[in-house]
């Protein structure tokens, strides 16, 4: 199965992977601007937006993987937000030839969770436990974006998240994901900028403070008004630091 994706603009690829609390749709204020010089791909994995959860085992790195061979991809620049960061880290580490740039927002990583992630995590199953899934719909609102993130960003991500609840729970049990490769920070050779929000989660701090630490070369730049989804939280002046790094593609 090929993710449901679409294509925007010409020049050098960029793929751009969306947060375990969205889907494509949250890189709307990006897309345009970055379609101005680039060839910009978005996909919805599985279980999110457009693309269905089946039956068959499948990984989230090969899915991508196969997504860029369909489109005749050989090397790719990729912006990436949180579960996204994880799996561009998969493609980075495994495919070191593909992957030119990384710039990773925020990034999920396998680090010992913190207790305001584990706090997350039982108040989220204890809401769908009980059938409550729009108020684990708000609590995802609440915890993933900032003071000052917008009305419509909020309402965005509410429409987002509740439909990967609805995707998600309708497959039940009947889900086949495997893990994919495994990361080797080290092995890595894209030029890579980690981006932080001082407004997250601490774990996830913990995180970018670690990537920029292990992945060769990388630069760390952390957004103190940022919250764990900059990009919809200030568009304007994300886009500007992505465009940014990204030009040397262009040179």
């Amino acid at each position: 199965m090929i993710l449901s994706h679409d294509v925007t603009g010409s020049g050098p690829a960029v793929l751009l992977l969306h947060a375990g609390v969205a889907d494509s749709r949250m890189w709307d204020p990006q897309r345009a601007s970055l379609a101005l010089h680039h060839r910009v791909i978005r996909c919805d994995l599985r279980g999110y937006g457009a693309t269905p959860l089946t039956s068959e085992p499948f990984d989230n790195a090969g899915d991508v993987r196969a997504l860029l061979s369909s489109l005749g991809e050989q090397r790719v620049a990729i912006v990436a937000a949180s579960a996204g960061g994880k799996v561009a880290l998969q493609l980075a580490s495994a495919w070191p030839d593909l992957v030119s740039h990384l710039v990773l927002l925020n990034s999920a990583f396998a680090l010992p969770p913190t207790r305001s992630v584990q706090r997350f995590g039982r108040r989220e199953d204890a809401l769908l436990e009980a059938g409550d899934v729009d108020g684990a719909t708000e609590l995802n609102v609440a915890t993933w974006l900032g003071p000052e993130a917008d009305d419509d960003a909020r309402e965005l991500v509410r429409t987002m998240q509740r439909r990967a609840f609805d995707v998600q729970l309708a497959a039940g049990d009947d889900v086949n994901q495997e893990a994919g490769p495994e990361i080797d920070l080290e092995s890595i050779t894209a030029h890579t900028l980690v981006v932080s929000g001082g407004q997250d989660l601490d774990h996830f701090r913990a995180i970018a403070n670690h990537l920029a630490g292990h992945i060769p070369g990388a630069k760390h730049t952390q957004l103190g008004w940022a919250g764990h989804l900059p990009n919809l939280e200030r568009p304007d002046e994300v886009t500007a630091l992505v465009t940014d790094f990204l030009a040397e593609l262009r040179g």
